[in-house]
């Protein structure tokens, strides 16, 4: 199993609708949730992590492959993958269907694994 994390801001102002948005993935919509991750081979957690910087939400999946099944069900047209989609864009900025400019993120420090850099 291969392990895939990422922070992502949410904005000032933002909080409310994260409320919601997380409200319908872990309710009226966790079994189209559960059905999009499974499909893309993943496992998703976010946990809320609140810093003097602003609040943020860390994700990590957890699969054969995650940054490979992440792509796959990002470009996805079902209408879930389609409001999901947008709301990460409204909420955090970040267009799921185009990697961000400096890449995705990198594992540095690993207390079982291999030596990162």
């Amino acid at each position: 199993m291969a392990l895939f994390a990422m922070a992502l801001p949410i904005p000032a102002g933002k909080m409310d609708q994260w409320r919601r948005f997380t409200g319908e993935l872990n309710g009226p919509r966790k079994a189209d949730f559960k059905a999009s991750r499974d499909r893309a081979g993943v496992h998703e957690r976010v946990f809320l992590q609140q810093t003097p910087h602003g609040d943020m939400i860390i994700v990590t999946m957890e699969g054969e492959n995650p940054e490979q099944g992440m792509a796959k069900f990002a470009q996805g047209t079902d209408p879930f993958t389609e409001w999901f989609v947008a709301e990460a864009k409204d909420i955090h900025g970040v267009d799921l269907r185009n990697p961000p400019p400096g890449g995705l993120p990198k594992l540095v420090v690993d207390s079982h694994g291999e030596s990162h850099g």
